[in-house]
């Protein structure tokens, strides 16, 4: 029965986590840490240990499921992970998962790694590696007979690979991973096949901070909603988590595998926490019971501050800012003369503070009557367009009134003559067809007796030709008979006489002949000698001639030979080249055509790699000026610090630089590419049929493809340089400003607040309208809202700026013309982590204030560029 029974939990637990087992013990990697997003997020997305997070954290994690059944599915974890640095984020777990007779024992290396795109634009890629032991623990069979089944599964060693990658904005964060990418088995050295758990999983997350009062003030919301295709099904889930700054926290969730989940959290001390959940299944699940995980945390205090994460204030129920007094060993005289250093301090900013507070006031009721003022002109303003308005629109209702009517009148007029005009016209329509109709019937009666008469005419003309036609037939054939008997008699005359004059004729020829041919022979004897001898002579004559002129027409044979053959070679190579730069085929024409525009494109690749590495130059040149200034303010060495340098131009030429490079190499890339493919697709089909043209575009491709290769490798070379330079820079900026003096910051205040007072007491209404041009905005700005923190005399909230500067000359002619704009209540401060000036004069308690306030911000020309920022220290 035991027996039994333990084959049925098996079952079910197989079910449950790895949705299968292989009769040789082989499981899939799947931890069931799913219903937190404060602890162990690494488990859900390989990005997750960088992605909003700002701490480390060890965690010990223990998850029951289905508590209803005996030996149920139990999960214990162990971790440390978390954000250790900048641009990266790490974590380590330890991990046995005990279902049944069945346990896994391993551990997962996690790695993210975030490339920072722009101010609230991220990118993180993330990968989690899995090494872990699958098997039968036998310490959990309960048998009084030997199990061969059991006996048969062995124990396996498996690694896997989950990959994943985020992109994250200001409060939304986007992602992919693959879950057991490869499930790699050591004991049997392949790759586990069909593997139930592999998919892929989509993510999207909202982090955002609410604004109001009491209990939830600055309480943080996150929602992750996930899916996960697998190849048999696809799992949908969502979580939502509400953090208080108390440091407590609840969360609920759905999975539609698994059920809902509620949770909550608490921190006992602001490095101690403990985190509960609590699972119920639906559906087909729901006999199975509910699972409850509970996880035990460690926060380490963070010294840093990271860029791309919520850096929440931690606190606990139990505060560790409660500290024990300690005895100073400072003698009595030191310590009274502190103590009156410290009434004289504070006597001098009680005196600042009511000075500041005086100056206050009155600017507040100076603004208060200009506000008044501007009320009242406004409200007469108004009156008056209101009043021009009133009768401009009498005016024009009266005038609409009477162009009615007139239009109304005109309108019937036109519409009965239309009507006449119509009826007149269709009568004389149907006169008009009656005439014609009468006309034609006319025309063809007319027409059809005269076709009549002359078919008449035809036939009686026709019958009288063929009968004068017989009769002079008949006359011409009997003159032809009398005229063939006359010429036949006269020829048989002609012929005899003829004959006999031949036969006469004939005799006196022979008798010609015998003696012509005796004379000729005796003739053709002696000609016959003399033509020998001639001959002879005339034939060595020719033959020297004939030498001659042969031994004349071999060497020009031969010269004209050897020109047809340079001829011949030079028309072979123009045709080469011709099949080259000039082919006539649409492929040929092709690859032409890529090959000239890559070779274009080189210039415009090669200056702007040249612009890049003069910007890069540049940004390396600041940086040794800035170490050169730290390194001599810490020796003691007094030094004119330079100021900081604005380079939000510089940073926006060179993303400008890096992205049309970035473009040009792979429009290069996808012609080399083009051309690749068209010259194997060529040679395959033994369509370059001539090898010059064959080599040509081989060494084209072999040359463009290692100028491009040079190009990206000249590249990579500069981005790693600019990198480094980057965070070279960034140091060498915090060391400067963790040396500015408190002083120098007070100091600048009040500096400040002196020559804002005398701007606005000493500077008058304009009597001219600026404009947008007459104003310098500074320094650009996002349209998104920008974040500011640490900064000094100011307060939280959201700020309505107008521009932004770093030259104090600026701000003061941009303050100055604002006021004579008539502005009065227009202010600055200043924030020491970028040496910028920030110009606004409204601020805002809620994100939504300011949103309105954004919307209506009128047609002033200072109010061309608004932006927001927020302030949180």
């Amino acid at each position: 029965m035991k027996t039994h029974l333990l084959v049925l939990v098996l079952c079910i637990c197989s079910i449950q986590m790895f949705y299968s087992q292989e009769d040789d013990g082989v499981v899939s990697l799947s931890l069931p840490v799913r219903n937190s997003l404060t602890f162990n997020r690494f488990v859900i997305n390989p990005t997750f240990s960088f992605v909003r997070e700002q701490h480390k954290y060890i965690s010990i994690f223990n998850k029951r499921e289905w508590v209803q059944f005996d030996n149920a599915p139990l999960t214990y974890l162990a971790s440390y992970s978390g954000r250790f640095g900048e641009n990266i984020g790490a974590g380590f777990g330890l991990f046995q998962q005990d279902y049944g007779v069945l346990t896994t024992f391993g551990g997962t290396v996690n790695f993210a790694y975030n490339v920072r795109m722009a101010r609230d634009s991220n990118l993180t890629f993330g990968l989690n590696i899995g090494a872990y032991k699958s098997g039968l623990n036998t310490g959990n069979v309960i048998t009084n007979v030997d199990d061969p089944s059991l006996q048969n599964i062995p124990d396996n060693l498996l690694l896997t690979i989950n990959p994943g990658i985020n992109y994250g904005l200001a409060f939304i964060d986007f992602g992919l991973s693959i879950n057991n990418l490869a499930v790699y088995n050591f004991e049997s050295s392949e790759l586990l096949q069909d593997n139930p758990e592999q998919g892929i999983q989509a993510h999207i997350m909202y982090t955002g901070y609410m604004n109001s009062r009491g209990f939830f003030d600055e309480a943080k919301f996150s929602g992750l909603l996930r899916s996960e295709f697998k190849t048999d099904e696809t799992i949908i889930s969502a979580m939502a988590m509400l953090t208080v700054p108390k440091g407590i926290w609840a969360q609920v969730g759905y999975n539609s595998v698994f059920g809902i989940s509620g949770g909550a959290g608490i921190n006992i001390t602001p490095q101690i926490a403990i985190e509960y959940n609590f699972e119920k299944a639906i559906g087909d699940l729901t006999d199975f019971g509910p699972s409850h995980d509970i996880t035990l945390a460690y926060r380490f205090k963070n010294k840093d501050y990271y860029d791309y994460s919520s850096g929440d204030e931690v606190t606990g129920l139990i505060s560790g800012n409660k500290k024990k007094p300690t005895v100073s060993k400072i003698s009595k005289e030191k310590a009274e003369e502190n103590r009156k250093l410290a009434a004289e301090r504070k006597a001098e900013q009680l005196v600042q503070q009511e000075a500041e507070a005086q100056v206050k006031l009155l600017a507040e009721q100076k603004a208060k009557q200009d506000a008044e003022a501007q009320t009242i002109l406004l409200a007469q303003q108004k009156a008056k367009q209101d009043a021009d308005a009133q009768a401009l629109l009498l005016a024009e209702q009266k005038a609409q009134q009477d162009a009615d009517a007139q239009a109304k009148l005109l309108a019937e007029q036109q519409a009965q003559q239309d009507a006449d005009a119509q009826a007149k016209l269709l009568a004389e329509q149907k006169a008009q067809q009656d005439a014609d109709a009468q006309t034609k019937l006319l025309a063809e009666q007319k027409a059809q007796r005269e076709a009549d008469a002359q078919a008449k005419l035809l036939a009686e003309q026709k019958a009288q030709q063929e009968a004068e036609a017989q009769a002079k037939l008949l006359a011409e054939q009997k003159i032809q008979q009398e005229a063939d008997a006359q010429a036949k008699l006269l020829a048989e005359q002609k012929a005899q006489l003829e004959a006999d004059a031949q036969a006469k004729l004939l005799a006196e020829q022979q008798a010609q002949l015998e003696a012509d041919a005796q004379a000729k022979l005796l003739a053709e004897q002696q000609a016959q000698l003399e033509a020998d001898a001639q001959a002879k002579l005339l034939a060595e004559q020719q033959a020297q001639l004939e030498a001659d002129a042969q031994a004349k027409l071999l060497a020009e044979q031969k010269a004209q030979q050897e020109a047809d053959t340079q001829a011949k070679l030079l028309a072979e190579q123009e045709a080469k080249n011709e099949l080259i730069t000039d082919p006539k085929d649409e492929l040929g024409k092709s690859m032409l055509s890529i090959t000239k525009q890559t070779e274009d494109a080189k210039k415009s690749q090669t200056d702007l790699l040249k612009q890049f590495d003069d910007i890069v130059g540049i940004k390396d040149k600041d940086l040794k000026d800035l170490k050169e200034e730290n390194d001599l303010s810490e020796q003691g060495v007094t030094v004119q610090p330079k100021p900081f340098k604005s380079i939000t131009a510089e940073n926006n030429a060179l993303n400008a630089i890096k992205s049309n490079l970035d473009n040009i190499i792979t429009t290069r890339n996808k012609k080399i590419d083009e051309l690749q493919e068209l010259y194997e697709d060529n040679f395959e089909a033994d369509t370059l049929y001539n090898d010059e043209v064959y080599l040509h575009y081989r060494k084209t491709l072999k040359r463009l493809k290692t100028e491009q290769a040079e190009a990206i490798s000249a590249k990579t070379q500069l981005e790693v340089r600019l990198e480094e330079i980057r965070v070279a820079t960034e140091f060498e900026r915090r060391r400067r400003i963790k040396r500015a003096a408190f002083d120098n910051e007070e100091e600048r205040f009040s500096q400040d607040r002196t020559t804002l007072q005398n701007i606005k007491q000493t500077t008058a209404l304009t009597s001219s309208i600026l404009k947008e041009e007459d104003f310098d905005f500074g320094e650009e700005q996002s349209n998104n809202i920008q974040i500011l923190k640490n900064v000094k005399n100011v307060e939280n909230g959201y700020y309505l700026i107008i521009a932004v500067h770093t030259d104090v000359e600026k701000r003061n002619d941009f303050v100055t013309k604002v006021v004579a704009s008539g502005r009065t209540n227009v202010d600055f401060f200043y924030d020491v982590n970028t040496s910028e000036y920030y110009i606004y004069y409204d601020k805002f308690n809620s994100i939504e204030e300011a949103n309105e306030a954004l919307k209506s911000k009128g047609n002033r020309p200072y109010n061309k560029k608004l932006s927001l920022v927020k302030i949180e220290n």
